[in-house]
């Protein structure tokens, strides 16, 4: 029987990971001004520079703490992290320099790894035939601490910039306390894999992993998607900050709504989606939505109609847990840490890429030197749209699609 207490830590941890993303969304302009003195054309150069360290590290670590977990269990693998999470939380609480916020970015970078191990905790008790709602749950989790990060973030900001960081700390402490009485492990003796570094190798898991029929392909839609997605979190609070001139407890409300929205559609709507639409049919529409989504928000000039089709932009999240669903049915069980591993990772590899070009665009398109569009973002966006749809309509369907 399914322990609904284990569930529950594994997605207050999800909920919490998603936290350590939003609650230094509405900061980070000013904490980066607080520190560097820059600009807000500058601040988000920076600001994408540490979002990368943060997912390089996702990259790297991904499918060797999914592998870890694949040999020693999820529970000591989730309980660390957790542990661990809560010490970064508290270093960035303090943090002086961009260089120690570098290196708070690193060890959460490897911490938000686990969220392979997390899925794979999910994937182990999920039925075949529910998984894509079950990675909906994993989503509507994201979703909600998307809400409470900016939130907290914005609201705290209010005693200053290191507030937020302190009471992610404390939430992060009083979560592994929790893990510790409640927390079954899922991964059987029969279950179990021997370690392997060439298997944890993100290179060398992606190259297995993809031998499977349709599985390289979803891989590689997943990362552009992902590219394309993270716009949001990337340039957000530069954007409105810069078109509408907004402060830190708008920018959390917005992010907020955003949060709740995702949670509703991936927690709750994407069931009944799925169940009109099938899983072909779910990413499809996620595909066209998104790119009418990403266009609309371009060229967006009123502040308020920015705020209502916030949480309407949400819409489109159903692409991510119909996309898990399908790849966790085409992999055997032993192998979900491993596959989740891989997936942190190529996601990951997006949230490296993809600030770094989302900052530059906006840098490009705000700082003086020709015509001014902070929305600049969207655009790519909205490209990459068309090619996801391309990269998914192309090929043969892969086994478990519907």
């Amino acid at each position: 029987m399914t322990d609904n207490r284990a569930i529950a830590f594994i997605l207050v941890t999800l909920v919490l990971d998603a936290m350590g993303i939003g609650l230094i969304l509405p900061v980070m302009p000013d904490l980066l001004a607080q520190i560097e003195g820059v600009s807000i054309s500058r601040a988000a150069i920076w600001g994408g520079v540490l979002t990368t360290t943060f997912a390089v590290m996702q990259v790297i670590f991904g499918p060797i703490i999914g592998s870890l977990s694949d040999r020693f269990g999820r529970r000591p693998v989730l309980l660390v992290s957790v542990a661990v999470m809560c010490v970064d939380y508290l270093v960035m609480s303090v943090a002086g320099t961009i260089w120690l916020l570098f290196a708070t970015r690193i060890v959460g970078g490897i911490t938000a790894a686990t969220q392979s191990t997390a899925t794979a905790y999910i994937a182990d008790i999920a039925p075949p035939e529910k998984k894509a709602q079950y990675f909906g749950m994993v989503g509507a989790a994201f979703g909600i601490g998307f809400v409470l990060g900016p939130v907290i973030g914005g609201l705290l900001a209010e005693w200053g910039t290191r507030a937020p960081f302190v009471a992610a700390a404390g939430l992060a402490g009083l979560n592994f306390l929790w893990g510790l009485f409640v927390l079954p492990e899922t991964v059987t003796h029969r279950m179990r894999r021997p370690f392997s570094l060439a298997r944890a190798n993100p290179v060398s898991a992606f190259r297995k992993l993809a031998q499977v029929p349709g599985v390289a392909r979803l891989l590689v839609l997943a990362f552009f998607y992902e590219f394309a997605f993270i716009v949001y979190p990337a340039i957000w609070a530069y954007f409105t900050k810069e078109r509408f001139d907004w402060q830190p407890g708008m920018v959390g409300a917005s992010l907020a709504a955003f949060g709740i929205a995702i949670a509703l559609v991936q927690g709750g709507l994407i069931r009944v989606i799925l169940k009109r639409l099938g899983d072909r049919g779910t990413i499809i529409f996620g595909f066209v939505f998104n790119f009418g989504a990403f266009i609309f928000l371009a060229f967006v000039a009123n502040p308020w109609v920015a705020l209502a089709f916030t949480p309407i932009s949400a819409l489109g999240a159903v692409v991510t847990p119909t996309l898990q669903g399908l790849l966790s049915r085409a992999i055997s069980n032993d192998r979900q840490g491993e596959l989740q591993g891989v997936i942190s990772s190529v996601r990951s590899m997006a949230q490296i890429l993809s600030p770094l070009a989302m900052t530059q665009i906006f840098w490009l398109a705000t700082s003086g030197g020709g015509a001014h569009l902070p929305g600049a973002p969207f655009l790519l966006s909205a490209a990459l749209m068309v090619l996801c749809m391309a990269v998914f309509l192309g090929g043969h369907r892969p086994q478990g699609q519907s």
